[in-house]
């Protein structure tokens, strides 16, 4: 038999037209399984979860069948209560599929805190872009008689006297003893005068 008479007879074309009905019956059957199986439609809205506690967030993401991965953070946010979230990835109202993870970054309980640094004997002009730059505040500003002006002669925080590298949190107020200027006068003691 010759391959012109082979491609052009009934068993042939009778074969090829059971292969095309399978593939194609294959295919329909695979398509419904996947859109079964992958839910494909099914979305879950991500709630608001910004300024929530860890276990209403937690009771909140199990109603939506979600999950949560607590992510830390370092910068403290005043505006959020300490332990709260106040980053959420996805946002809220976006549609995601059943079981997806959504990461957390939650509000540590206060700022971090940062060595003071040494500042003595440098003058005010110089004192102050280094405190603000760590995120500290410049509080009450005295003076005393010392010879360098505006030079900072002591550093203070509540009252207290502390040296450089003690430890504040970010935001504290810190409050500078600078020099007036004028020499110390020294009284002398001549035997009872």
């Amino acid at each position: 038999m010759s391959l012109v008479k082979f491609l052009t007879s009934k068993t042939f074309v009778k074969q090829i037209v059971i292969a095309f009905a399978a593939g194609f019956l294959i295919i329909v059957v695979m398509l419904f399984w996947l859109k079964s199986y992958t839910h494909h439609g099914d979305f879950e809205t991500v709630p608001e979860l910004k300024g929530k506690s860890l276990a209403v967030v937690e009771i909140e993401l199990d109603d939506n069948n979600l999950k949560m991965v607590v992510q830390d953070s370092a910068n403290y946010n005043p505006n959020y209560p300490a332990y709260s979230v106040i980053e959420q990835q996805p946002e809220a109202g976006a549609q995601v599929k059943e079981n997806r993870k959504i990461y957390l970054t939650i509000n540590p309980s206060g700022y971090r805190k940062i060595g003071v640094p040494n500042i003595i004997r440098r003058t005010f002009r110089q004192a102050k872009p280094t405190l603000e730059a760590l995120g500290f505040e410049i509080g009450t500003i005295t003076y005393q008689d010392d010879i360098g002006k505006d030079e900072v002669l002591g550093i203070k925080h509540k009252g207290e006297k502390i040296i450089p590298g003690t430890l504040l949190q970010k935001t504290s107020k810190i409050d500078l003893i600078l020099g007036n200027g004028n020499r110390a006068v020294i009284k002398k003691n001549n035997g009872g005068e």
